[in-house]
């Protein structure tokens, strides 16, 4: 930066953005074993710590609503005992080879993974392979892991960021949608979870002509292919697996609704708004994602613009499209003091509506674009993301140039694409509003806003806070709830990984803080 001193006052002069560097996708090579199992391995010299990770199409999204929660306790149950090692067993062998082995499920896939280092590869995913294939399920580990579940719902409760996330996504879809509740289940479906039901969901997932194996890494000649062919050649169709379906995800009924639950004494407020939005597989995806960035996505968004900087009403506010194989929740968010919460309310729906109302400005656009296409080489700087990268892929059956033409597609957004994209999918005057706080304090200037229909959450006695587990904390026993990886793109507004196209600014302000 230079500065020159005039009359006493140094002026500085902020560096202009460079021209993005040239970045190509690194190359994939693609087999299919005789059982119909797809295998992808992208070889990455000078990266030693290799990641493996299995994915199998069907997850939270796919079960039956009595069973909610199922896929997620199942696969974080695949790692508790195997016919050849028991859970303690099974971490030791990982330990032995430098290697960390993961299960998780979410909507829309349910994955094994490993990392480790390239010399190890191999007994890797043998261990992999025996996650799998021979898990035990032992009883009492399905008791403990359910149990946490439950314990980590009361913990919700008392979360008032959870609490707004759970009750937003029950108000904008209709009861028979999956994505009514979280992904880990409530409580009325948790409790009747155990071994039998978990079998169910591991029976739902066991099918290889619909699983891929993806693996990356500096793989120095290692036949990756040979290995897979060895370990997982052999494994066959469960005659309890199923395909995944169209995802049931109709909205709620139409028509705003403002849902308030009551925090008695509360110093903040969580806002919601939004409704119902998109799957991942949509034409004008990148005009989307463009949109997304100016709206809510990056720090200079409109909304971090006008709540933050110009109001000082919270630390971040932001929105964004969590895109799934069926339509995920387009959500607008930000936490902001009891005292400014209608006027942050009102200025928030202001904006949505000036985003659908009011095209974007050449300098807009260009900062958004020039933002997704610089950082999009930066999610790739290690193993493990390469290949979350292409996992997304398998999870939606995308052709990998969503990867290579990614940069070349977000360029050819123009401000007509971004005006279209907000314009059909912004459903400003349909969003539903949901407010986690102190109702007593805000309520007359609520019902003053005329906003919608007023509905009001009480809780009937105070909400136990139980204990995190020892040697634990809360959030290590809670749910994956977050929405599966929404394509191979989600995650480009911000570096880290694993992505999605929900913001996250909103979600560094304390409980308790102010914006200044």
């Amino acid at each position: 930066m230079t500065a020159e001193r005039t009359g006493g006052v140094v002026i500085a002069e902020r560096p202009a953005p460079g021209t993005p560097r040239p970045y190509a996708f690194p190359a994939v090579t693609r087999n299919q074993l005789d059982n119909g199992l797809t295998i992808l391995v992208v070889d990455l010299p000078g990266r030693p710590l290799v990641s493996a990770i299995l994915i199998l199409p069907m997850g939270a999204a796919d079960e039956p609503a009595s069973d909610g929660g199922s896929a997620v306790l199942m696969a974080r149950a695949l790692t508790e005992g195997t016919e050849h090692y028991d859970a303690v067993e099974l971490t030791e062998a990982a330990e032995r080879l430098g290697a960390s082995l993961h299960a998780e499920a979410g909507w829309d896939a349910t994955s094994i993974g490993v990392d480790v280092p390239s010399t190890r590869l191999e007994p890797a995913l043998e261990l992999l392979a025996e996650v799998l294939l021979r898990p035990t399920f032992p009883a009492a580990e399905i008791d403990r892991l359910r149990d946490e579940r439950l314990n980590d719902l009361l913990q919700a409760q008392a979360d008032p960021r959870r609490r707004a996330d759970e009750t937003f996504i029950g108000t904008i879809y209709a009861p028979s949608a999956p994505y009514h509740r979280p992904a880990a289940g409530t409580r009325d479906s948790v409790e009747r979870l155990d071994e039998s039901v978990v079998r169910r969901a591991y029976q739902r997932i066991h099918d290889p002509a619909r699983a891929t194996l993806v693996v990356g890494g500096d793989l120095g000649g290692q036949d990756v292919v040979a290995f897979a062919r060895r370990l997982l050649g052999g494994w066959t169709r469960d005659a309890g697996a199923a395909a995944p379906t169209p995802v049931a995800d109709e909205a709620a009924a139409s028509g705003r609704l403002v849902r308030v639950v009551h925090r008695p004494g509360s110093v903040q407020t969580e806002i919601r708004v939004g409704h119902r939005g998109l799957p991942r597989r949509v034409p004008d995806y990148h005009a989307v994602t463009v949109m997304g960035a100016i709206l809510g996505g990056l720090f200079n968004s409109r909304l971090n613009m006008q709540l933050r900087e110009a109001k000082g009403y919270t630390y971040g506010a932001g929105a964004g499209f969590e895109m799934r194989r069926g339509a995920g929740p387009f959500t607008a968010r930000a936490a902001v003091n009891t005292e400014v919460t209608v006027p942050a309310l009102v200025d928030l729906i202001a904006e949505l509506r000036r985003m659908r109302d009011t095209r974007v400005t050449d300098e807009e656009l260009a900062a958004a674009r020039d933002f997704l296409v610089g950082v999009f080489p930066l999610r790739f700087e290690t193993a493990g993301a390469v290949v979350g990268a292409l996992s997304g892929l398998a999870v939606h059956g995308l052709a990998l140039d969503e990867l290579t033409d990614y940069r070349q597609r977000v360029e050819a957004v123009d401000v007509d694409a971004v005006a279209a994209a907000a314009r059909d999918h912004l459903m400003v005057d349909d969003a539903d509003i949901v407010l986690v706080g102190d109702v007593d304090a805000f309520g007359g200037d609520l019902e003053a806003a005329g906003l919608g229909i007023l509905v009001i959450d009480r809780d009937q006695e105070p909400v136990p806070v139980p204990m995190a587990a020892e040697g634990g904390s809360a959030e290590e026993a809670g749910p994956t709830d977050e929405g599966d990886d929404a394509g191979p793109t989600a995650g480009a507004e911000d570096a880290s990984l694993p992505g999605s196209d929900e913001p996250t600014g909103a979600d560094t302000e304390p409980e308790d803080g102010s914006a200044g």
